[in-house]
């Protein structure tokens, strides 16, 4: 009988990791959907987490959530990136819930069911991601109808339920964003395969394109002035779960970073050192601190917002800068650590057989998320000078 190694507070058992992380070269190889984790996954409750106790879930916090991401993440991080754009819809409607707001309940609901949401909120040509949107959300009888087309569409193959947004513009004067949810089953819609990426392949984030999909009230979340006049909870709500878990996700990949580093500088010998290993050479010593010191950096931070996040801390108008700015120095410091790995590797980094390599690519793939560079320093710099949110945006 297979010994099942966990620790208190975690969904996931070390060994079912172990079972994700051995397939995650194949899916990236074969550019193929992480089938066989996610089923895995589904069936350990990992998928309901941050939804409530007493609606069926484990009722994780995003600090709970954030480290059992992380696990995943260090191993398998396609796995945890696709898988979170689900588990993220359920802790904002959590964060709804416990705050007294039941419109997103049937959310939860449903997850319990087994629906299984994505998110659909890429566009070209956006810049302000969530607040703004390129496709439309033209008012009909009975909800919405989107037209537009949405890039990185996690979740592709499994997604039940689509989160997406489209702006309103019926009346010019007063645009609104419209947040909604687009069921499987409905017409007018197509998954275009365009997944073909640098990193994070398992994913499987097509296109989706929208061409008048009707989708109807019930679904609809939020319905909200466009800008950031229209940043609600559900809004921030989106930008807190993502910010934070994306920062997990990345700083995960940095830890198996430096782990690998500091395993291929006791394997590389050295003639210069006399047959001793590369770990006595001070220059691999001081590109694993810098590694280390870039890590005891960004760890705590990632920690730190999302447990002020879980405990209801009050930042006020700093909310936006501190969510943005813990997920850009995570994927920074990240993309650093795995560079210095690549160094300390000694060039086997290279080939496609090495993990590390896989990790190169993926790491790259953590500034495509929003908030991107230009928007966080705009975000930051605006929130600094005390201007965030006037009109017009420039």
């Amino acid at each position: 009988m297979t010994t099942m190694t966990t620790t208190p507070g975690h969904v996931l058992d070390d060994e079912l990791i172990e079972r994700c992380g051995a397939r995650a070269a194949g899916y990236d190889r074969d550019n193929t959907f992480f089938t066989e984790d996610f089923e895995e996954l589904r069936t350990t409750g990992y998928l309901t987490m941050a939804v409530p106790t007493e609606m069926g879930g484990l009722g994780f916090t995003l600090a709970d959530v954030c480290r059992e991401e992380r696990r995943l993440a260090r191993l398998a991080p396609a796995t945890a990136l696709a898988t979170n754009m689900h588990v993220y819809w359920t802790g904002i409607a959590a964060d709804l819930y416990r705050a007294g707001d039941s419109s997103l309940v049937w959310l939860l609901e449903e997850a319990v069911a087994g629906e299984v949401f994505a998110a659909g909120h890429g566009e070209a040509g956006n810049d302000l991601p969530v607040l703004m949107a390129v496709a439309q959300a033209e008012p009909v009888d009975g909800g919405y109808s989107f037209t537009g087309h949405k890039i990185f569409g996690s979740l592709s193959p499994v997604w039940t339920r689509l989160g997406l947004h489209g702006i309103d513009t019926s009346d010019p004067a007063n645009p609104k964003i419209v947040h909604a949810f687009m069921p499987r089953d409905t017409s007018g819609y197509t998954i275009m395969e365009t997944w073909d990426t640098l990193g994070m392949r398992p994913t499987r984030s097509d296109d989706t394109l929208l061409e008048g999909a009707f989708i109807p009230d019930r679904y609809i979340a939020r319905v909200v002035p466009a800008g950031f006049a229209g940043a609600d909870l559900f809004v921030l709500g989106i930008f807190a779960w993502a910010e934070c878990t994306f920062a997990s996700i990345y700083t995960a990949i940095a830890e198996r970073a430096l782990e690998l580093a500091v395993a291929t500088a006791g394997k590389r010998s050295s003639v210069a050192l006399g047959g001793r290993s590369m770990k006595y050479h001070p220059e691999i010593q001081h590109e694993i601190a810098d590694m280390a010191l870039l890590l005891e950096g960004s760890v705590p931070h990632v920690e730190r917002t999302a447990s002020d996040w879980s405990n209801g801390v009050d930042h006020g108008g700093l909310w936006p800068m501190k969510l943005v700015s813990t997920k850009y120095h995570a994927v920074e410091s990240a993309k650093r650590v795995v560079d210095l790995a690549m160094d300390v590797s000694g060039g086997s980094g290279m080939f496609k057989s090495q993990e590390l390599e896989r990790l190169y690519r993926d790491v790259r793939c953590g500034g495509f998320h929003p908030a991107n560079n230009a928007l966080v320093h705009e975000l930051v710099g605006k929130t600094m000078v005390g201007v965030l949110g006037e009109e017009p945006r420039w």
